[in-house]
């Protein structure tokens, strides 16, 4: 059976394990541990006879924004609705903290386009969200795709 709940400490090595299959084969990016440790409270996992199989985040930008982050699922979970689960879970929680959008960036948008998010220019987002991207040594060109959603 499976199972949604907010993460916790003891969780981060399956969530690493999950991010990092994903970032090796150029679908995501990198993770540290101690980037997941520092932001454990954004996560979200999905739980399958105690086996972490699934993961998200959500950060919040600004008093009117926040991003899904870090959506991955296992290869032998996917195509049975467990991410889409885990995006609507993150968008209640935006929800219930008076957040009115929610973007993510994204290496595979059609994922999203399917849940209602539209395709935006990156320069469309605040310049607060470009701290991470900065940092990333894919920087300035990564390939990934911003949407947004209006919750």
């Amino acid at each position: 059976m499976t199972i949604i709940r907010p993460a916790k400490v003891t969780d981060i090595k399956g969530i690493h394990e999950i991010i990092e299959y994903y970032a090796s084969n150029k679908k995501m990016l990198h993770k540290s541990l101690n980037t997941l440790y520092e932001d454990i409270q954004e996560f979200v996992v999905l739980e399958n006879n105690n086996k972490v199989i699934a993961c998200g985040a959500l950060h919040v930008s600004w008093e009117d924004l926040a991003e899904i982050k870090s959506l991955a699922v296992l290869d032998e979970y996917q195509r049975q609705g467990l991410g889409r689960k885990i995006v609507s879970n993150l968008q209640k929680n935006a929800k219930k903290l008076g957040i009115n959008k929610v973007f993510v960036l994204s290496f595979n948008p059609e994922f999203f386009v399917k849940l209602g998010y539209k395709k935006i220019q990156k320069d469309n987002l605040p310049h607060k969200i470009w701290r991470e991207c900065v940092d990333c040594h894919l920087f300035p060109g990564c390939g990934e795709i911003a949407l947004t959603f209006d919750l």
